[in-house]
């Protein structure tokens, strides 16, 4: 092995070492989490209060509005979150949800409901554990307009939400 390559490996040890110390979550219990979700299925943004009452359990409501006369809309709701198991700076969990919705389509307003029922995972990056960024998957029971359907739902880092822990 040269000298280039035991030079790299070194600095490579070294990087892990010092970041790997802080790896340690923070504790999440009894912590409000502010921030967005994008999960109704009408497409308004919601802000979103996400609360962990204890180690496996936790909570969350969701409001969003959208005023455009053409295609507006409104959605508001609560999911519940069981934890299943925590890694540091990851938990893995389960979750339900409801939220009633509204939508205007060429100035034609619709009301109907969501149901979710699915699981995802939370995760922060060390060093910034106050903010957290969640992914979710599952099935929705959804009507809107004048049908009902169920569908898949599988959401992205952008889509499911990111919170700030107060």
């Amino acid at each position: 092995m040269n000298q280039k390559w035991k030079t790299t490996l070194l600095i490579i040890i070294t990087l892990g070492s010092v970041t790997m110390q802080g790896a340690q979550a923070r504790e999440r219990k009894g912590r409000l989490g502010v921030g967005m979700s994008n999960q109704f299925i009408n497409g308004v943004p919601a802000i979103s209060l996400k609360l962990q009452r204890s180690s496996t359990f936790g909570f969350a409501v969701l409001g969003g509005l959208n005023t455009d006369s053409d295609n507006g809309g409104m959605g508001m709701g609560g999911k519940v979150y069981k934890i299943l198991f925590e890694e540091p700076n990851l938990n893995f969990f389960i979750a339900a949800g409801a939220a009633f919705l509204t939508q205007k389509i060429n100035s034609a307003s619709y009301s109907g409901f969501q149901i979710d029922l699915g699981g995802g995972s939370e995760f922060n990056f060390p060093g910034v554990e106050s903010l957290g960024f969640s992914l979710e998957f599952g099935l929705g029971l959804n009507k809107l307009k004048h049908s009902m359907r169920v569908e898949t739902m599988g959401s992205s880092i952008v889509v499911a939400g990111a919170h700030f822990y107060l």
